[in-house]
């Protein structure tokens, strides 16, 4: 199956129309991985150049091409508990955020959930370290720009390798080991998973209509993604959601230079809200 090539004028289509769309900003670095990782789509749908997918794609009036693409030109790498050091440092935050919660309720936001790694891991979190977990109303939103990784998420199920470095009492406790076609997989147990409400969200055009504040939020790996201007627009905007001394978690690759009036570095890429 011959490549089709990807010429720097329709590279430059497709770098305004994504950044317009949804605010991904992409360098001309990009070209080599837009065209490999689209070349197959192109094929699936007997197109014969990138200009005629660009057509395809701007005249695709339900959004899901759009959506393709951006499964095609993220990386959507994720797994359990990543970022160590923020657990760590949550663990030790945690009794302070028990003690202000006499409703026992908790809201959290994990923006850029991919497949429910993250949101998932924050609920196998607060199971192990509350003892009065099932008392507690506890709920996420978990939000992504990919309806793909959504699907997956919603459904919960993981290859055995995703979970064999996680301690067996917390697979124990928030698993099913379940036997599919493919062999023995692991889908998250119902009480947990009807903790999470996934939506498809945009973080760049998508109002931030929200009816309470968030105890804190989570955008891991998205910022990357985002250029400077954008990336401090969608900063700003969390900070409208959070309450004051509540945690921001990036990252461990990005930081701020911006919002030091508004946020508080306090290691590890988690920022306080000021």
């Amino acid at each position: 199956m011959a490549e089709i090539e990807l010429s720097p004028e329709e590279f430059d289509l497709f770098r305004a129309y994504i950044y317009e769309r949804v605010g991904i900003s992409l360098s001309k670095q990009k070209t080599t991985l837009v065209k490999g990782r689209l070349n197959k789509r192109l094929h699936q749908l007997n197109l014969g150049s990138f200009r005629e997918y660009y057509d395809y794609l701007v005249n695709d009036m339900s959004g899901d091409e759009l959506s393709l693409f951006v499964s095609a030109i993220s990386t959507n790498v994720t797994s359990f508990f990543r970022e160590g050091a923020q657990w760590k440092w949550l663990e030790g935050y945690l009794p302070q955020l028990i003690a202000s919660k006499r409703n026992k309720k908790i809201r959290i936001w994990s923006a850029g959930c991919s497949s429910g790694e993250e949101p998932y891991t924050i609920l196998m979190f607060l199971q192990h370290h509350l003892s009065d977990f099932e008392s507690w109303d506890i709920k996420i939103l978990a939000t992504d720009i990919s309806h793909k990784v959504l699907t997956k998420a919603i459904k919960g199920e993981y290859e055995a390798k995703s979970v064999e470095a996680l301690p067996k009492e917390i697979v124990h406790r928030a698993f099913d080991k379940i036997r599919t076609e493919n062999g023995i997989s692991y889908q998250i147990a119902p009480h947990l998973r009807q903790k999470v409400m996934f939506r498809l969200y945009n973080l760049v055009t998508d109002p931030f209509i929200f009816k309470n504040e968030f105890d804190m939020v989570f955008c891991r790996n998205v910022m990357i993604y985002f250029d400077d201007p954008t990336r401090h627009e969608v900063i700003r905007r969390f900070t409208t959601v959070l309450p004051k001394g509540s945690p921001l978690f990036l990252g461990s690759s990005e930081s701020l230079t911006t919002h030091r009036e508004s946020l508080k570095l306090l290691g590890s890429s988690i920022y306080q809200r000021l």
